[in-house]
């Protein structure tokens, strides 16, 4: 782009914003918010229980919540680019593994290759990439780049269609294909810190401006703290149970919608629908809570989005064929606050613990919400086997969302690790 005849530079950190979109919705509209899809297929098939099935699910939970904190560190010492680009191999050789299952163990394990994928291409490294690039626009950037989990809800009606056209087995080939095709160049984009290229975050460049009183220099101040200070850290352990609720209703929720709307007599075209309603409705809640976590106090606006998921809940739970338009408050109230809450976590974390150790804390934080992806279906599908309904541990959850806000609102600033930074120099306005 040219203005007045001199091109209009953009700041790199937006193309890896870009790049951690588009990672985001293939990888998470193929493995998240698609598994809902090949659910009812599966049981059918393999004659499969729900819970068993769900197990399956909840490994990704369990594989991811072990190697958050490794891919943190590796991301910190290596960078994003080395682990996206292996990440979305093993990703598509865990759904290759998937299309030819014939056991429970085949099963688990095809779960187990993915999972390990994801992690290493998925939220804990781009994060880190997010959080190296920006400072005062982590906020907005983080939420721009996990709008891509949002619009991947886009993908869930074209899993359908490729199932029902052509099996789930084969489906699953289609779409390993497919990942590799798009993300692997994508990966290419992907750089570590801005310091390395001649910026610093959020685009300010390395010039010193000078005028007859000498150069001018302000250091900018950020919190760093310490790996095993964060894990002394109150702030630390309940941000980290507060996340661990959301991965555990939000885990819950995503993969049971299609069988649990199909269990109260919806039909399985409108479930598909609300399925892909949920990550598209949960783009406001990205970009509107990463914009007012910008402006505002970060932690209450996690706290509102904690408690929209816990309203949405309760609606979630009385719908019924006679009141199909609960689905609307319970899309419009989960799916903000599902967003929104995703999208404060990185910038929390960030605020809270500054950017040197940020992909080791934060893989550390998203390893404990790991526990809540295992617990959450696992849970959903146990519910049902037993007691054939959906409706108690919809109200547990939403129960939960009480624990989750006090949690929030009790954190505080690690104040006394608070130091300047004499390589995070910038100009003088």
């Amino acid at each position: 782009m040219f203005l007045k005849g001199k091109p209009i530079r953009v700041f790199y950190g937006w193309w890896i914003v870009g790049a951690s979109f588009l990672t985001a919705l293939c990888v998470g509209g193929v493995v998240f918010y698609g598994f809902t899809a090949f659910f009812e297929p599966i049981a059918n098939e393999m004659g499969w229980s729900y819970m068993q099935i769900s197990l399956a699910a909840s490994l990704r939970g369990l594989e991811i919540g072990i190697l958050a904190p490794f891919t943190g560190i590796l991301a910190d010492r290596w960078g994003p680019r080395r682990l996206i680009s292996s990440g979305v191999f093993i990703t598509a050789a865990g759904l290759i593994l998937l299309s030819t299952t014939t056991s429970l163990v085949m099963f688990y394990g095809a779960f187990a290759l993915i999972a390990i994928g994801m992690s290493a291409s998925t939220m804990t490294v781009l994060m880190t990439a997010i959080a190296n690039w920006f400072r005062r626009k982590v906020g907005i950037a983080s939420g721009i780049a996990i709008c891509g989990f949002g619009f991947s809800g886009l993908l869930v009606p074209v899993i359908v269609r490729l199932i029902a056209v052509y099996e789930w087995r084969m489906a699953l080939s289609v779409l390993a294909l497919g990942m590799v095709v798009i993300v692997l160049p994508l990966s290419l984009l992907f750089r570590h810190k801005p310091e390395q290229y001649g910026y610093f975050p959020d685009g300010e460049t390395e010039s010193l401006r000078t005028n007859s009183n000498g150069p001018h220099l302000s250091q900018a101040v950020e919190v760093e703290v310490k790996v095993k200070q964060a894990l002394k850290c109150g702030t630390f352990w309940r941000l980290a149970l507060a996340f661990m609720y959301h991965t555990m209703v939000v885990s819950a929720a995503v993969t049971h919608v299609m069988p649990y709307l199909s269990s109260i007599g919806i039909s399985r075209s409108i479930s598909s629908l609300v399925a892909t309603a949920i990550p598209l409705v949960s783009i406001f809640g990205r970009l509107g809570s990463g914009w007012l976590g910008d402006k505002f106090d970060r932690r209450l606006v996690a706290t509102g989005s904690l408690a929209m998921i816990g309203c949405g809940m309760l609606f979630f739970e009385y719908v019924s064929t006679t009141s199909t338009w609960m689905l609307v408050p319970f899309l419009v109230l989960f799916g903000i606050g599902y967003g929104g809450n995703t999208a404060l976590r990185p910038s929390l974390v960030r605020e809270y613990f500054g950017r040197t150790n940020f992909g080791t804390i934060f893989g550390l934080i998203v390893g404990i919400g790991g526990i809540g992806v295992i617990i959450g279906p696992t849970l959903a599908g146990w519910a049902y086997d037993n007691w054939g309904s959906y409706y108690v541990i919809w109200f547990f959850f939403a129960g939960l969302a009480v624990v989750a806000l006090i949690s929030v609102l009790k954190i505080t600033p690690v104040r006394h690790i608070v130091e300047p930074s004499p390589s995070r120099v910038v100009p003088q306005p």
